[in-house]
């Protein structure tokens, strides 16, 4: 009853920038906490940053210096802008969205399928 669909995933130069896009739909009540994880072969999936639906952030200090994260509450749509790309965050990012459904009381957690980053010259 809830999607969540990523984009904006490709193939960079070092240094370049990249726009990651995550849209959650369907039968939604609230959304609290949506976030970016990424992961890449041979690495456990990690958490890069979150925002909360008053717009607190965190960020991984791996990336807090080059990435920013921010969601548009109107349209359920968080961000994640990358700057400054390096080899190293080559990985899969998943969106990650915490959701009351309709006529539910509990928050449940919702994943996309996931988006290829990959920093390569």
């Amino acid at each position: 009853q809830v999607q969540v669909v990523e984009s904006g995933g490709g193939l960079v130069q070092p240094g370049g920038s990249l726009r990651l896009s995550c849209a959650a739909s369907g039968r939604i009540f609230s959304i609290s906490v949506m976030g970016w994880y990424r992961q890449a072969p041979g690495n456990q999936r990690e958490l890069v940053a979150t925002v909360t639906k008053d717009g607190v952030t965190s960020t991984a200090d791996s990336v807090k210096d080059r990435f920013t994260i921010s969601r548009d509450n109107a349209k359920n749509t968080v961000y994640l802008q990358m700057n400054s790309l390096k080899p190293e965050d080559t990985a899969a990012y998943y969106c990650n969205v915490q959701a009351r459904r309709l006529g539910t009381i509990h928050v449940e957690e919702y994943w996309g399928q996931g988006t290829q980053v990959t920093v390569s010259s």
